[in-house]
């Protein structure tokens, strides 16, 4: 697994050092560009800067495209180096085409969001979206390093900090219940250093044990199934959500459903509901999108054999995975959190 670096970004330079490369790209949309490329680019050598457009909508073959022709044009050879820096858009697509740029060049994530530096840009998933689908193509290819500091969140907006939020709220729930306690007693606009290290450290944990989500990683998908359709069925509308917000809805849909299916207490199931409404409301959508929102859940990398497949919660702190869910049951959850 890549080293994940909790640095001053002045190390970055020492970092470099340690690598041998033949060019040095860096990867940003617009965003990235003006508020976070100026605090890093002192302490590199001469490089190139690619940018692409920002958000979820372009994480798309045409993005990719877009960053293969610029290595190309730069005649980049196969000691190229590329730098991520941005969310978790760049960070998963800056991988992925790194690892397919002439069979795979080497790669450093250095994430700028809460959400990127907790989840995307940890544990050596990448990829795009495809004709609508979230991740639908991508690969494992491990990061030379992750270089994390949180001086970047004093370049976000709120709603950023509270979308990177629920992913920690999620590593409690499905790993440590004193770490979900921890982050709600600290709310999303007091997230330390040493929050954020906890986080890296149970997915870091999980990952290790299963690289591949061949089993034991697919609990890192709790809330996913239904908060990853629900993501992209929200897409360039009016509605659309944040990754993390539309995580946080699939959180209290599958909590519903591991309470129905007998292995969340009532209990514990209320507390949870209750905290993750406490900071995330549920979007307008009506009953004749829940269609189309389960059609999006049968495409869900966990299903096997025509079932969907969810990582539900036997409690906090604990949760299960490979967990086949009715489609009746999907629909109730829906009703329940929208």
């Amino acid at each position: 697994m890549s080293k994940v670096h909790f640095q001053e970004l002045s190390e970055l330079k020492e970092l470099l050092a340690s690598i041998e490369y033949s060019q040095l790209f860096v990867l940003t949309d617009e965003n990235s560009k003006k508020h976070c490329y100026p605090l890093i680019k002192d302490y590199l050598e001469y490089h190139q800067v690619i940018e692409i457009a920002s958000g979820e909508k372009h994480k798309t073959l045409d993005s990719c495209n877009l960053i293969w022709n610029a290595l190309t044009m730069a005649t980049a050879d196969r000691k190229a180096l590329l730098i991520n820096l941005g969310g978790g858009v760049i960070t998963d697509m800056g991988g992925f085409c790194a690892g397919t740029y002439k069979r795979g060049i080497r790669f450093i994530n250095i994430p700028t969001t809460l959400l990127s530096q907790v989840d995307a840009s940890v544990g050596a998933k990448t990829g795009i979206d495809f004709n609508g689908y979230k991740n639908h193509i991508g690969l494992f290819c491990e990061a030379e390093a992750v270089l994390i500091n949180p001086v970047f969140h004093s370049t976000l907006p709120e709603r950023q900090l509270k979308s990177g939020f629920a992913e920690m709220l999620k590593h409690g729930l499905i790993a440590d219940k004193k770490h979900w306690e921890n982050c709600i007693e600290n709310g999303f606009m007091k997230i330390s250093n040493e929050l954020i290290q906890q986080s890296v450290k149970i997915k870091e944990k999980i990952v290790d044990a299963d690289p591949t989500e061949k089993g034991l990683r697919k609990v890192l998908n709790f809330g996913h199934t239904i908060g990853h359709a629900i993501e992209s069925h929200l897409l360039n509308t009016e509605n659309e959500l944040l990754h993390g917000e539309a995580i946080a809805l699939g959180m209290i849909a599958e909590a519903y459903i591991s309470k129905s299916k007998g292995f969340l207490a009532k209990d514990e199931y209320i507390l949870i509901v209750g905290e993750l409404r406490n900071f995330f409301k549920s979007p307008k959508i009506e009953k004749t999108s829940y269609m189309e929102i389960k059609r999006l859940c049968k495409q869900d990398k966990k299903n096997q054999n025509g079932e969907i497949n969810m990582s539900l919660l036997k409690n906090i702190g604990q949760a299960v995975y490979d967990i086949s869910v009715e489609e009746e049951l999907i629909d109730h959850a829906l009703a329940e959190i929208l």
